[in-house]
C-alpha cells in the first residue's frame, strides 16, 4: 500500500503523488502571534509533525514551511491596549509559540518565515494580480481582490458566491463587492507609523491572506504538494490564498489537508467560552509527553475531546510504553539510536505501515504498537533477550513516527518521566509476578499482588489487549 491522504478540496482520499518524485513540499499555516499558544494551536502543529515524520521515514526529502504572521489587526489592537510596541508584542508571543513547539517535541520546519520579512514579495504578488485583472485599487490606497473576476473562486470549499456569508467588519465603502477582500490596507487613524510600508498604492500593510500566498511561493515555488492547517482556516483564509495564487497564474497546492479542532468539556475551544487552554499553564499540571500523547493519538481529522479522562488515559498508555522500554533497556541494554533512526517505513511492521499509509490512521498504528509491546513483555518475562532487543528497536522506531519514543533525548532530557519511569518499572515488576501467578493458577497470590498495588493507589485493569494500570486520582 502507498500513502493515501484525504484531500479537503475534493473531499476524497487520494493516492499521494508528489509533483517531484522523492521530494515533498509542505506549507503550514503557523501562528498569528497575538497571544499565548493554546492546545488548539499545538493540535495542528502536532498533526503535521506526524505527517512530516512519516514522509521522511517513507524515504521522501521533505521541505516544510510554517509561517509566522507578525503583523495584523489583532496584533496592533492588543499591543496598543497593553501599551506595547506592536513588533515587541509579536516577538514576545512568537517566542512563546517556539517554546511550546519545543516542549511538545514538534520538529522545527525547514523554514519559518515572518510576514514582515516578505513585504516586497507580497507587493510583487499584488502587482501581478492587478495586472491580470483580478484586483483593483480603492480609496485611499486599499487594494482589493475582485472575487467575481475569478471563475474558480469558492472551489476549495465547494461553495458559490451567492451562498457565502459576509464578514460585516470587512465591508469597506470603497469595495465594489462585499465579498471582495483586502490585499493591501491603507493605514487607519491611530495606527503606529512603523506598521506601514511603502508601496505603489501608498503606504500601508498587507492583508492577512496575501502573506501566505507570497511566502509559499517564495520557499516552495508556484506549485507545491501539500497545504495544511486547521479546519477553521478553510474559509475564508485558505480559499482566498488559493484564489490569489490562481489569479497570478500559480498552481499553488496540489493537496489540502485540514485537522479538526479540540473540544473542552464538549465545547469547541473559543475565547468567548473562556476555555482556551494555554499550553504553558497545562504543562504545570501535565507532563509534556503525556500532553503530546493526548493530542497526537487521535486521527488528525477527528476532534480531540480534551478532559481529565483524556489525560488519564494518555498517562496510562505512556506509563505502559515507557515502563516496558525502561525494563528492556535495563535487561538488554539501550537500543542503538542510529539503527532506530535509519529504520525506514518498509522495515516497520506491515500493519503499522498500512495504518499510517491510510491517511495517517494513528489509532490503528497505536494498536499495532500495543500489540508488539504485549508480545515483547512476554519475551521479557521469558528472558528471550534476542526477541526483546529486536522488539525494542521496532517499537521505538514506530513510536518515533508519532514523536512519542520515551527513550528519545527529547523526553529523557525533559525530566518529565524520571519519576513516572521509576514507578512504571516497579509496577511492571509486580504485574509480571502477578502474570506468573495467574499462569501457575495461583489465584490467591495473583489477588494479593493486585491488592498490594491497589493499596498503593495503582488501579489494574485486565482487558482483551492486555493489562493496563493507572494511578488513582484523588477525589
Amino acid at each position: 500500500m502507498t500513502l493515501e491522504i484525504h484531500d479537503s478540496a475534493t473531499k476524497t482520499q487520494q493516492v499521494f503523488e508528489p509533483r517531484t518524485p522523492g521530494k515533498v513540499g509542505i506549507y503550514l499555516c503557523g501562528a498569528t502571534v497575538q497571544g499565548a499558544p493554546h492546545i488548539g494551536h499545538l493540535r495542528s502543529a502536532l498533526a503535521f509533525d506526524v505527517l512530516a515524520r512519516w514522509l521522511t521515514r517513507s524515504g521522501y526529502e521533505v521541505t516544510t514551511v510554517r509561517n509566522v504572521t507578525d503583523i495584523d489587526d489583532k496584533i496592533l489592537a492588543k499591543s496598543a491596549e497593553a501599551g506595547w510596541e506592536w513588533w515587541a508584542w509579536a516577538y514576545r508571543f512568537e517566542q512563546e509559540f517556539a517554546g511550546a513547539y519545543r516542549a511538545l517535541g514538534v520538529l522545527p520546519p525547514t523554514y519559518e518565515p515572518r510576514a514582515t520579512g516578505h513585504i516586497t514579495d507580497m507587493i510583487d504578488l499584488i502587482g501581478q494580480i492587478i495586472e491580470a485583472g483580478h484586483a483593483y485599487v480603492g480609496d485611499p490606497g486599499n487594494v482589493y481582490f475582485d472575487v467575481e473576476s475569478l471563475p474558480d473562486y469558492g472551489s476549495l470549499t465547494r461553495q458559490s458566491l451567492r451562498n457565502m456569508t459576509v464578514d460585516e467588519d470587512e465591508v469597506e465603502a470603497d469595495k465594489r463587492n462585499p465579498h471582495d477582500f483586502a490585499l493591501w490596507k491603507a493605514p487607519k487613524e491611530g495606527e503606529p507609523e512603523t506598521a506601514a510600508w511603502d508601496s505603489p498604492w501608498g503606504r500601508g500593510r498587507p492583508g492577512w491572506h496575501i502573506e501566505c500566498s507570497a511566502m509559499a511561493g517564495r520557499y516552495l515555488g508556484d506549485d507545491f504538494d501539500i497545504h495544511g492547517g486547521g479546519i477553521d482556516l478553510r474559509f475564508p483564509h485558505h480559499e482566498n490564498e488559493q484564489a490569489q495564487s490562481h489569479a497570478a497564474g500559480r498552481g499553488f497546492a496540489k493537496y489540502w489537508m485540514h485537522n479538526a479542532w479540540v473540544t473542552v468539556d464538549g465545547e469547541k475551544m473559543s475565547k468567548s467560552l473562556g476555555n482556551s487552554l494555554i499550553v504553558s499553564e497545562i504543562l504545570k499540571q501535565v507532563s509534556a509527553p503525556i500532553l503530546r500523547f493526548a493530542l497526537t493519538t487521535v486521527h488528525y481529522r477527528s476532534t480531540v475531546a480534551y478532559s481529565p479522562s483524556t489525560v488519564s488515559e494518555a498517562t496510562t498508555n505512556w506509563e505502559r510504553l515507557s515502563g516496558f522500554l525502561a525494563r528492556a533497556a535495563e535487561t538488554v541494554g539501550e537500543a542503538d539510536a542510529d539503527r532506530i533512526a535509519s529504520l525506514t517505513a518498509e522495515h516497520m511492521p506491515k500493519e503499522f505501515r498500512e495504518a499510517m499509509d491510510d491517511d495517517l490512521n494513528v489509532s490503528a498504528a497505536m494498536a499495532v504498537i500495543h500489540d508488539h509491546v504485549t508480545k515483547a513483555n512476554v519475551a521479557l518475562g521469558a528472558r528471550d533477550d534476542v526477541a526483546v532487543a529486536e522488539a525494542q528497536i521496532i517499537i521505538r522506531a514506530m513510536l518515533d513516527v508519532l514523536g512519542l519514543d520515551p527513550r528519545s533525548p527529547q523526553w529523557l532530557q525533559s525530566g518529565s518521566s524520571s519519576h513516572d519511569e521509576a514507578l512504571a518499572v516497579l509496577v511492571q515488576e509486580v504485574l509480571d509476578q502477578r502474570a506468573k501467578a495467574r499462569a501457575d493458577k495461583d489465584w490467591t497470590m495473583a489477588d494479593r499482588l493486585r491488592d498490594t498495588l491497589a493499596e498503593a493507589g495503582i488501579i489494574v485493569e485486565d482487558g482483551a489487549d492486555g493489562v493496563r494500570w493507572h494511578v488513582k486520582e484523588n477525589s
